[in-house]
């Protein structure tokens, strides 16, 4: 076939039209990636970034905010362990533990307070690792990239997380915790230096994660009477050490 025929061809100029625009396309998508914070993504977008293009960089979002996870590619590639974060928002997944289905969700609805602080301190850890290139528009960010109730919402609840933690800590630590320890041998021991183990149950803990849970606390001799303490199950009323 001549020159002249090939560069006239129908099928040749379509093919070359085709080629210029798949450059174009990957170029633009280099260079758009490479803009600060104003990119805004939407979720098909986001796709596009999921480690298996070797052209293109490893993009992450958590909260609407979109990070290039590029530097721990044998991570967020494919084939690594948290690929299933890449090209998507999966915030959720942070602290569900779900990595399939629906569990690659950036929705939060049903979380406690302490499990929505937990993916705020996710996205505080993306921050300091690694590169902010932009938003995902859905959920939390609306079409200019403005924050949406929903984020404010996160972000409330995460702060009352945080001061419930908080106020649990200085409570608690106005009752000495068990020392303790465990083996496969022998199971597991508490035990008090000064005062007597009990069990007792943490009140701010229904509010942060919405289950009870019981601690293990040192009480002196004039308190063990209080309501609420509960004796290791085979222990003596006054050991200091007991089986757990």
């Amino acid at each position: 076939m001549s020159l002249k025929t090939l560069a006239t061809s129908p099928l040749s100029v379509i093919t070359f039209v085709v080629l210029l625009l798949a450059l174009y396309l990957r170029f633009s998508i280099k260079f758009d990636s490479a803009q600060p914070a104003q990119r805004l993504f939407n979720a098909e977008e986001l796709a596009l970034f999921n480690g298996t293009d070797e052209g293109l960089p490893i993009l992450l979002g958590i909260l609407g905010s979109v990070y290039d996870v590029t530097k721990g590619k044998s991570h967020y590639g494919s084939g690594g362990g948290y690929n299933h974060f890449a090209g998507r928002d999966a915030s959720r997944a942070f602290v569900s533990g779900n990595f399939t289905g629906d569990g690659l969700t950036d929705s939060l609805r049903g979380l406690s307070s302490a499990e929505v602080k937990s993916v705020i301190d996710w996205r505080d850890f993306y921050s300091r690792t690694y590169k902010y290139v932009g938003k995902l528009v859905g959920r939390y960010y609306d079409s200019q990239g403005n924050p949406t109730k929903y984020l404010k919402g996160v972000e409330a609840k995460a702060a009352r997380g945080a001061q419930l933690l908080e106020k649990q800590k200085t409570e608690e630590a106005k009752q000495p915790a068990c020392n303790s320890r465990w083996s496969q041998g022998e199971g597991g021991e508490v035990w008090c230096e000064v005062g007597y183990p009990r069990l007792v149950q943490r009140p701010l803990e229904i509010a942060m994660t919405g289950k009870m849970s019981r601690r293990c606390a040192c009480f002196e001799e004039s308190q063990l009477g209080q309501t609420g303490l509960e004796l290791y199950e085979g222990c003596d009323y006054h050991a200091n050490r007991c089986k757990a």
